[in-house]
Order: structure tokens, then sequence, then C-alpha cells
């Protein structure tokens, strides 16, 4: 596969990608937490798109960048996984999270066609819902058939407005509920999409409320390993493909699969999961990048209204769900 690419053909466009990335990585260093490198690299990306002549010599390094690296970064961003979150989320707090990921994701799958969603668009948004915002994005893209660039710009900007909004407002919601501050951080951490979303929320209703909001958001992100094998199975239950087939994994999801694992069960040195965790991000913001550099503005706009519908219908059926199931635990 990698020994195959013409790596002096592609050498200008994943510079330029690299380039839009690092500067991407010092502009987060000042900005609010939901404004991360991997938003700004999508932003300035499809601003430089549809605002300069990009040489078409360029062109086959961007689509490297778009898509390679985007592989590549879901192996590294394995060492953010940890298993060990489910045991102490509890029994039925467990339950509660599996059940709701479950549904919303099957909801997802069925209910994007009835939106019309652009081709992937709204699976992306409601896996990215389900379980934690761009990362899951990234990690389900690769393995969607017959997608497009716009589909991971547009779900990326999708559940990052709705957890930023939703992050500023629910607090005041659950403080004049007079919720306690278990079933307040609970509701938090089973919901909003991003980690930065959840911290910033919980931590808005109390110490308490938010450990126990990142905990569960921890919990419901090692859920990422299945998910991604459903939503896989979803998609070629209808195919050709042998029962054994329609389970397979691409090799960066089975290198996901394997390094979570190792990362959950095996003491690896925090040292060494920190700095594969930030190569992770450092090759994702890349990949933002060349995402972004394949836009249309003109498509993202069309296309983004029923994305953004789409995805705030899927959030609210997933907080119904959380405050149902919420009575039961």
């Amino acid at each position: 596969m990698w020994e195959s690419i013409n790596w002096k053909e592609n050498s200008k466009g994943i510079v330029f990608a690299a380039l839009i990335g690092g500067a991407s990585i010092l502009i987060a260093q000042f900005s609010p937490s939901f404004l991360n490198s991997v938003m700004w690299a999508l932003f300035i990306g499809v601003a430089l798109r549809n605002l300069v002549n990009i040489p078409q010599d360029w062109e086959s390094g961007i689509a490297f960048a778009s898509a390679k690296m985007l592989e590549l970064s879901i192996v590294f961003l394995a060492f953010g996984i940890d298993y060990g979150q489910i045991y102490e989320l509890g029994l039925g707090g467990f339950v509660a999270i599996s059940v709701t990921v479950l549904v919303v994701l099957v909801a997802t799958f069925f209910m994007s066609k009835k939106f019309n969603c652009p081709t992937n668009t709204g699976l992306l948004v409601g896996f990215g819902t389900a379980i934690c915002g761009s990362s899951a994005i990234a990690a389900l893209a690769p393995s969607l058939k017959n997608g497009e660039k716009e589909d991971v710009a547009i779900a990326m900007a999708v559940v990052n407005l709705i957890g930023t909004l939703v992050m500023l407002v629910m607090p005041f919601i659950l403080l004049k509920l007079m919720w306690t501050d278990a079933e307040m951080g609970f509701l938090v951490g089973a919901s909003l999409h991003s980690v930065g979303n959840v911290a910033g929320a919980g931590f808005a209703l109390g110490k308490e409320a938010g450990d126990i909001a990142i905990t569960v958001k921890l919990a419901r992100v090692a859920l990422l390993t299945p998910g991604l094998f459903l939503m896989n199975y979803l998609g070629n239950r209808h195919s050709n493909l042998g029962e054994k087939t329609k389970f397979q994994l691409p090799w960066y999801l089975i290198g996901f699969l394997l390094i979570s694992l190792l990362q959950s069960f095996v003491a690896i040195p925090q040292e060494i999961s920190k700095s594969a965790t930030f190569m992770g991000n450092v090759i994702l913001t890349i990949a933002m990048a060349g995402i972004g550099l394949k836009v249309i503005f003109k498509k993202l706009l069309q296309a983004g209204k029923r994305g953004l519908r789409f995805g705030i219908v899927i959030f609210i059926i997933q907080v119904v769900l959380l405050i149902g199931l919420l009575q039961l635990v």
C-alpha cells in the first residue's frame, strides 16, 4: 500500500497540508478549547481552497493527506482509549450508556436517509453524536463507501457547533431542574459530543458533577471500537459478501482495536501513550487540512443545512433516551 506511493509526486501537496496543520496547532494554543487544531485546519483548508488557486500538481499530495494520513491517525488515536473506564462506571451506568449508543447508532443508520443527508453526512454526524465528536467521525469516515470530502467537513462542523452551543446552555437548564450532581454529571457525560464540551459543561456545574461527567464520557469513548464494528456491519449487511467478510475491518481499524486493547490491559509507559496520542493529533490535523483543501464552499453550505437539522434531531433523541434511562439506573 504505502510502498506504491509516489512520494516525489505527492510531496508538494503533503508539505502544503503539513504547513496548514502546523499553523493550526499553533493557533489552537491561543483559542478556546472547542476551537482545537483539527477544526482550525479544516477552516483554513476550506478558506484557502475557495479563495486562492491551488496548483494542479499539488492535488495528488492533498488527496494523500486527506485519505491516507487520516487512516494513519486513527491507529495513533487508539492510545487514548482505556476500557478500564467501563469498570469505573459501574454496571447500571454502563448498561445505560451502551443502550443509548446502540439506539442512537441504529437510529442514525436508518434515519439519515429520511433526512436526505448527502452521501455519508448523516452517518458521520450520528456517529460523532453517539460517541466522541470529531475523533469518532475521523475513525469512521475512511471505511464508508461512496463518500465525499464535504461529508467529513460538514459532520465535524455540525457536531462541534451543536456541542459548543449545548455546552453553554445545558448547565443553566440542569441547575434549574435541581438534579443531583450525579444525575447532572451523568447526563452531561453521556450526551455532549467532545471531551472538551463535557469538561466545560460538567465543571460549570461543580467539581463532583464534572468528575462524574468525565468518567462517563471516557467510558463512552471506550465504546468507539464496538461502534465501528456495528456501523461496518450495518453498511455491509445487504451486500453479497459472506458473513465473516461483513465483519472484516480495514487495516487501520484492526490496528486501532489491537492498540486500544493493549493500552487498556498492559501497563504502557505514560510517556509513550502521551507521545503517541500527540502524534495522532498532529497527523489528524494535517489530514483535516487536506480534507478542507478538497471542499468547495458552495457545496458545503448547501449540504450543511440538512446535516445540521439531522444533528439536532439525533441529539434530542439521545438526550430524551438518557433522561428516561436515568430514572431506571
